[in-house]
């Protein structure tokens, strides 16, 4: 399953996304957490201290090297250079398992343990002082779609994705890289009017997106929501001393967490498996060839040197029967 959790800045996305990672842990699902946002904070949500999560590997960092291990023997990519974030996979691409051991992982992902089970972190890496006035975070955020582009995963196996804040992830085809995309809103008006928009620019390309409510205080704020969101909206976050204690440093077993809130964990899972048991593979590579193409006439051709429509491998879908056996390659 593929899961991204997007909302206003200070929802409360974050927060959400680690619990629901701390939550598959607990159960013993292999999962793969990737922080995805501008401001770097799911390493420390997940019990990192600053410095553990300031000396995570930058999967934008990583770039050339993510790109050289999934093009594999792609007889359509000659060079990783000629590779974009949207690049998408073809026969001789290499894809990647949740679950699997290989250089990608060995380069951007770090281990946590949580909960009595262990999850992969990886991080896009945070704005730093060389990219101001320079470069654009989509550029870092481009290693994620790389990754989730060429990405074969299963039931049972997760994919957790802290996206950045507001609207962002419509600046490529990221957004359409998910079963589920878990809005977090706060009952206020500008935390539904992210809601209205991510709805709207989604509208088109079949996005299940779910509400999640957070920092609900009471029935009149759950009323609100309800009233705004309509059938959209599938649970409830309410008030947690847990997670303020967490906050603060606290180490803690998701065991006691309050009940309501963990029943709103159980949800968002059950949300999960029920996309995924949907999942067109055959719509996931073609929107990605959509959007390709799109970046390559808008700026890709002009960047690389070539007709990067040329990569597009009519022949091939997505799926899990193009998993290979053999042990991944050294990057």
């Amino acid at each position: 399953m593929k899961i991204a959790f997007v909302g206003k800045g200070g929802s409360g996305k974050t927060t959400l996304s680690s619990l629901l990672v701390r939550h598959l842990a607990a159960a013993g699902r292999p999962v793969v957490a990737v922080d995805a946002d501008i401001n770097q904070h799911l390493g420390t949500a997940l019990g990192l201290d600053e410095a553990q999560a300031a000396g995570l590997p930058a999967m934008g960092g990583e770039l050339p090297h993510i790109k050289e291990y999934l093009r594999g023997d792609n007889p359509r990519i000659a060079s990783a250079e000629q590779m974009i974030k949207t690049t998408p996979p073809g026969r001789g691409s290499r894809l990647v398992r949740i679950d699997e051991d290989n250089p990608l992982y060995d380069r951007c992902a770090r281990p946590v343990t949580l909960e009595g089970g262990t999850v992969r972190l990886m991080a896009t890496g945070a704005f730093a002082e060389d990219d101001l006035g320079v470069s654009c975070y989509h550029s870092k955020v481009g290693a994620v779609e790389l990754y989730l582009n060429h990405l074969v995963d299963g039931p049972g196996e997760y994919a957790v994705v802290d996206m950045t804040a507001g609207s962002d992830s419509f600046a490529s085809g990221l957004f359409t890289r998910f079963d589920v995309t878990f809005l977090v809103a706060e009952p206020t008006r500008k935390g539904v009017s992210v809601y209205r928009q991510y709805k709207e620019y989604a509208r088109d390309y079949g996005v299940a997106l779910r509400v999640v409510g957070n920092k609900v205080q009471g029935p009149d704020d759950l009323a609100y929501l309800r009233r705004e969101a309509g059938d959209d909206l599938i649970a409830s976050f309410g008030h947690s001393d847990w997670v303020r204690r967490l906050d603060q440093g606290a180490d803690l077993c998701l065991a006691d967490l309050e009940e309501e809130n963990r029943r709103v964990l159980r949800t968002l899972q059950e949300e999960a498996d029920a996309a995924h048991t949907g999942r067109d593979w055959e719509r996931y590579t073609r929107q990605a060839v959509h959007f390709h193409l799109r970046n390559a006439e808008s700026w890709g051709n002009a960047r690389t040197g070539v007709d990067l429509a040329t990569q597009v491998d009519p022949g091939f879908t997505l799926g899990r029967r193009h998993l290979r056996a053999e042990a991944p390659a050294a990057v």
